[in-house]
């Protein structure tokens, strides 16, 4: 048990740790930042669905916990003005069709909140949640991000 709660103070270290390098002026290196953390949490999150990380139901429930947190917040960080610049892959889209930005970002606060739930629950009902999680994951990236290489 004390292995778990290292591993979870060593997660949410990490993620804070990328968050405290955002400028808050700075509303693109604050996504950009925000997304990083959402990528570890992901990480975590699909390696334990996939079974190539062993079920740790405190992981899980952080994972989900770095998701939901930054989905509270992410729909206002794509203020006008912030559509170039900083590297951005944020996929004009977001700008001409902000009420379905703002439509996914709500269920991703959604799917991310029960997925934390579900976490406690068992590996069974954490996998059958973050489907969703990582569905949604899915659909927002391919609308709404421009990848670049």
């Amino acid at each position: 048990m004390k292995t778990t709660y290292i591993k979870a103070a060593a997660f949410c270290l990490a993620s804070l740790m990328g968050t405290t390098t955002a400028i808050a002026n700075d509303p693109i290196a604050n996504r950009q930042t925000a997304m990083k953390n959402v990528g570890a949490a992901m990480r975590v999150a699909a390696g334990m669905a996939q079974g190539k990380i062993p079920y740790d139901a405190l992981a899980a429930e952080l994972a989900m916990r770095v998701m939901n947190s930054t989905a509270a917040g992410f729909g206002s960080m794509f203020p006008d003005g912030t559509q170039t610049g900083g590297d951005t892959e944020a996929a004009p889209k977001i700008w001409e069709d902000s009420a379905g930005f703002q439509a996914v970002n709500a269920t991703f606060l959604e799917t991310s909140g029960k997925a934390a739930e579900a976490a406690k629950a068992g590996e069974g009902d954490f996998k059958a949640a973050f489907g969703a999680v990582a569905k949604n994951c899915k659909a927002c990236h391919q609308d709404y991000r421009v990848k670049k290489n």
